[in-house]
């Protein structure tokens, strides 16, 4: 088991010790209009507020303009638990957001791209 000082948040064996809901402080709906392919950037701004462990690691991945999708991926969390953590660092200034660029799906070369990539991963 996980001692205390390595982090409260996971354990090899049982998983997440800590409730999604939790994390986000039961919040179930975010202030900022957010889709999973909405990007977030870290705009080097620190909160001045006390935030949790969950926020850093967000500011952490958005070094460079991150998708929503990919910030739950890497912090395991459910998407809507993750849209509350980044419209928090949002409305206080250490992120910002864009949406996403839009593609055309018929784009051949993006299509092929996207095989090759899921063919890499089987």
């Amino acid at each position: 088991m996980a001692l205390p000082q390595d982090g409260p948040w996971l354990d090899e064996a049982a998983g997440r010790l800590v409730r999604p809901y939790t994390v986000s402080g039961g919040r179930t709906r975010p202030t900022t209009a957010l889709d999973l392919m909405s990007l977030v950037m870290s705009t080097g701004t620190r909160p001045l507020g006390h935030l949790g462990p969950e926020h850093s690691d967000v500011l952490g991945l958005c070094e460079a303009p991150t998708s929503v999708a990919e910030v739950a991926g890497q912090l395991r969390l459910p998407a809507v638990v993750t849209k509350v953590l980044l419209s928090d660092l949002v409305d206080c200034g250490a992120l910002t957001t864009r949406a996403p660029d839009y593609f055309h799906p018929t784009d051949r070369s993006l299509l092929e791209a996207v095989l090759d990539g899921l063919r890499r991963r089987l």
